[in-house]
């Protein structure tokens, strides 16, 4: 269903089953699947695809341009997927040629009340970023990520698989898969065991997880801590990823126990 009062480009291609309330404008360059429903006063702008059985609420704006002072109007992306909730005030910008040119948003994500996604952004699935938590331009929130609330994420940081971010944390280096990071410039604070259980990850796995993060976190050279890694660790897929996250290319430092 339609509501009377939205303004729908005649361009935009909108499938059936979706359901647009009133007042929500739509742009010409903009593609929503099947079962997607939006609310009232919804802007959805850009080159913007939206995938299936998506609830986007009041006042969420879509699409728009990115707040970059070098983005002079070039044609970029943003691609939304499937099952995702995208609460009251939410904004998400599309990329810019420089990153990339799309801003991506996996499946099955809750976006609370007024959260911002900037540009070149990648978002996995069954993300959940809590009220007001802002995530700056080229970063890279891995699945199953939980962010609190007014949570501030810094431009190219990474977080990892099924990391946790506490309330109110600033983001200035990168978190580690399955760790936990607080503090008002972001240190790492162990293992997310509770969201290792929910995820029926086996007490061996959990433990081995925990003992490698001592040994990699033993002292502040990350480097020398990982060439002494017993070898048994390195079997463990879970701790391979962490390994794997650390060696890789990056922008931002990563996250530790030791304040900075």
């Amino acid at each position: 269903m339609i509501h009377k009062t939205a303004i729908i480009d005649p361009k935009s291609k909108i499938e059936k089953n979706v359901e647009i309330g009133p007042y929500t404008v739509i742009g010409p360059n903009v593609e929503i699947e099947d079962g997607t429903k939006i609310q009232s006063h919804v802007c959805i702008t850009g080159n913007t695809k939206i995938g299936k059985n998506n609830r986007i609420f009041p006042f969420a704006s879509i699409g728009n341009e990115p707040q970059d002072l070098k983005y002079k109007g070039e044609d970029t992306k943003l691609i939304i997927g499937n099952g995702n909730t995208i609460r009251e005030y939410t904004t998400i910008n599309t990329g810019t040629l420089g990153g990339g040119g799309i801003t991506k948003i996996g499946d099955n994500s809750l976006l609370m009340i007024g959260v911002h996604i900037a540009h070149d952004c990648i978002v996995g699935d069954s993300v959940v970023i809590a009220n007001s938590a802002a995530v700056a331009g080229h970063a890279v929130i891995g699945d199953h990520v939980i962010i609190g609330g007014n949570c501030g994420i810094q431009q190219f940081t990474r977080i990892g698989k099924m990391a946790m971010i506490g309330g109110m944390t600033g983001v200035s280096r990168d978190v580690i898969p399955y760790g936990v990071s607080l503090g008002n410039r972001n240190y790492l604070d162990g293992i997310n065991v509770i969201g290792l259980r929910r995820k029926k990850v086996s007490n061996q796995d959990i433990i081995c997880l925990l003992d490698a993060y001592k040994a990699i976190f033993k002292t502040e050279i990350l480097s020398d801590n990982l060439n002494k890694l017993n070898g048994s660790f390195r079997k463990n897929i879970f701790v391979k990823e962490i390994i794997e996250f650390i060696n890789k290319d990056k922008k931002r430092p990563i996250c530790t126990p030791f304040l900075k």
